[in-house]
């Protein structure tokens, strides 16, 4: 590796006894000369993630839809805390329609509840990108963890202060 390079720089990883080289974009640098630099020495690889993309427009949407389908099924199937988020969201949501609330204050009743899932999806993430690294503890996978944990804390401590603040407005 050249490190005089203005394109092509690379960070190395250091994983037992080997070293990882990984390309980087050197700032400034356009993608396509990064990409040529890159693969004249390892034909095989792309330069970065955009090079893998490959699809543009709808199919790219389309596709990305697919995933996203495949990340709420996965999170159905794997975490129970995300279904019972699920069926208290529901629960909620029901109620907050069934109640006398304005339309605005059902939208953020409905906001709030979505928060908490999409909080819920993060934590399981960033909880099985942790487990995909290693399974043995270590203090920055468990501090990961719990800030992750403590998202989820406080979204639920959101969904009850939005409720209580409009119930007891209503009296």
């Amino acid at each position: 590796m050249r490190s005089n390079s203005r394109v092509y720089r690379s960070l190395r990883y250091h994983v037992g006894s080997s070293a990882i080289a990984l390309p980087i974009r050197a700032p400034g640098a356009t993608r396509t000369a990064n990409y040529m630099r890159y693969r004249d020495r390892d034909p095989a690889s792309p330069a970065d993630a955009s090079d893998l993309k490959g699809l543009r427009g709808w199919r790219r949407v389309i596709r990305a839809g697919g995933y996203s389908w495949a990340g709420l099924r996965a999170a159905y199937a794997g975490e129970a805390a995300f279904r019972q988020l699920l069926l208290l969201n529901a629960v909620l949501v029901l109620l907050a329609l069934r109640l006398d609330f304005t339309g605005v204050e059902r939208a953020l009743l409905f906001a709030v509840s979505m928060l908490s899932l999409v909080v819920e999806l993060l934590n399981s993430a960033i909880e099985a990108a942790m487990d995909r690294i290693s399974l043995d503890l270590h203090p920055l996978a468990g501090r990961a963890k719990d800030m992750g944990s403590a998202a989820q804390s406080v979204a639920l401590l959101m969904i009850l202060g939005v409720w209580l603040l409009l119930l007891l407005d209503r009296k």
